[in-house]
């Protein structure tokens, strides 16, 4: 049966179609637009007119793409733009209204187990303790899990849009990163104790733009290919590396390497500053990448209700 989801993030809007074998997902087709969702957003308006024009067109287009590939089963999500927004419940209620798609804004906790069974779907070696650091566009969401349950989860404002735009300067940004992660970490360690898991075992895992554009630039893709990035392991030193390559190039110039997505050449920075502050934190000296997340976690939910 041909399954579908949506996951309507404050970046990007993202669609998978795909089927379910043996609790594995096969994708059959993956399109993304880069909406930006989150972009001019403001605490006493919300999601900008702008913005939800721009994701609105990519919800028709992305119906039109289900009804071409003959869709039976449909989820949909929204996370924490519309969560954050004081007019995310009105826009994805003009979305289903427009696009007959049936949109759901779900909590930070649905997300974090839906993401984490999608992750952790993808890997050939499930490590036994993981933290999983999903880089979106208007926050980072962490889950520590131990045997693929889910023990802890937090949810940071640490996304790359709202770091691009929320802070005047580099400095001020990586000052942000610093203290919010600092005080994280004496979070997870607490949360290591209360669950009995040794902190020096954490497996990090990483999903979501971010990390899969790493992985992509370090093998020169041309075509990405999810295959390629599913299990790639990316020492410290080479995410430090790419960090002092991309630093000094203009957003352009990063945008037209290899393995680079259009789009992504300004927010990069901001995301590989999340990384390295984890894995230095952690005394973690490599970061395995999921091509697979929320949406996998979607289709294998979609599966499961049958």
């Amino acid at each position: 049966m041909m399954l579908a989801a949506i996951d309507a993030g404050s970046n990007t809007l993202r669609l998978l179609i795909g089927k379910v074998q043996n609790g594995k997902v096969a994708p059959l087709l993956y399109e993304r637009r880069i909406c930006r969702l989150a972009g001019g957003f403001k605490n006493e308006e919300g999601l900008s007119p702008e913005a939800m024009e721009r994701t609105l067109f990519a919800f028709q287009e992305f119906a039109e793409v289900f009804a071409k590939n003959r869709v039976k089963k449909v989820r949909a999500v929204g996370t924490a733009a519309f969560r954050q927004a004081i007019n995310g419940e009105k826009f994805a209620s003009k979305v289903r209204s427009t696009t007959q798609l049936p949109l759901k804004i779900i909590s930070g906790e649905e997300e974090a187990e839906t993401m984490t069974a999608g992750v952790l779907s993808a890997l050939d070696l499930i490590p036994d303790n993981a933290l999983i650091i999903d880089i979106g566009g208007g926050s980072t969401e962490f889950v520590l899990c131990a045997k693929q349950k889910v023990l802890w989860t937090r949810s940071l404002p640490l996304g790359v849009v709202r770091l691009i735009e929320g802070h005047e300067s580099p400095e001020a940004r990586q000052h942000f990163i610093t203290q919010t992660l600092a005080q994280f970490n004496v979070e997870l360690e607490r949360a290591c104790v209360s669950n009995n898991v040794d902190i020096g075992s954490i497996a990090l895992v990483g999903t979501a733009g971010t990390v899969t554009t790493l992985a992509a630039l370090d093998q020169q893709m041309t075509e990405y290919d999810w295959r390629q990035i599913n299990n790639y392991v990316m020492p410290l030193s080479k995410i430090q590396y790419w960090r002092e390559l991309l630093a000094p190039l203009t957003p352009l110039e990063r945008e037209s390497l290899p393995g680079m997505e259009a789009g992504r050449g300004d927010l990069i920075i901001a995301g590989i500053e999340v990384i390295l502050n984890v894995m230095q934190q952690l005394s973690n000296t490599s970061l395995t990448v999921s091509d697979f997340g929320i949406l996998e976690g979607l289709l294998l939910s979609l599966e499961s209700s049958e």
